[in-house]
């Protein structure tokens, strides 16, 4: 059980009603880590910013930022961000726990784990390869990005955010 409740929009502030009713317009959905997230409309338009800089990184596909961002929500052991990943890639007919990774996704998958593993020691071969692949502001966007990422399984793992119901279908251990 969550130890922050999610908000109650009936009784919340008009603030966070229009947070909520723009977020709901923007991505056409409330998560219960959203929900959480609005006590604070700060804290939830800064890490909505994970929108701003995907768009960004608009270059790379959605499957390699997919396998990245699930790469490290399974180094972070955020169980919420692992399936919001897996759902993403099963929904559009991959199997995580099957996926042949192209060159730049297994990149990407070694970054996002190196990341969380100890920030301090990327190796070296990962950065040569990262910049023989990307431009200056691409790796920028990206460190930035999982920056945001482990920000979000921090906030998942930390306050225990209830498991978004519509998720359980993907989860690792879920029988399909």
């Amino acid at each position: 059980m969550s130890h922050i409740p999610q908000i109650d929009y009936d009784t919340a502030s008009e603030e966070i009603r229009s947070a909520h009713d723009e977020e709901v317009r923007v991505r056409g959905r409330m998560t219960n880590m959203k929900r959480t997230l609005l006590h604070s409309p700060q804290a939830h338009r800064i890490y909505a910013e994970w929108f701003t800089l995907r768009a960004e990184l608009a270059a790379i596909s959605d499957r390699p930022i997919w396998i990245f961002s699930h790469a490290i929500s399974k180094a972070c052991k955020s169980k919420i961000a692992i399936t919001f990943f897996r759902r993403a890639l099963i929904n559009n007919g991959f199997d995580p726990d099957a996926l042949e990774l192209s060159e730049e996704e297994a990149l990407l998958d070694a970054f996002g784990k190196a990341i969380v593993a100890d920030s301090n020691a990327i190796p070296g071969e990962i950065w040569v390869a990262l910049k023989q692949r990307y431009d200056a502001k691409t790796l920028v966007d990206l460190v930035a990005f999982a920056g945001i990422m482990i920000a979000t399984a921090v906030f998942n793992n930390v306050v225990e955010v209830d498991f978004d119901p519509e998720l359980e279908a993907f989860a690792e251990d879920a029988a399909r």
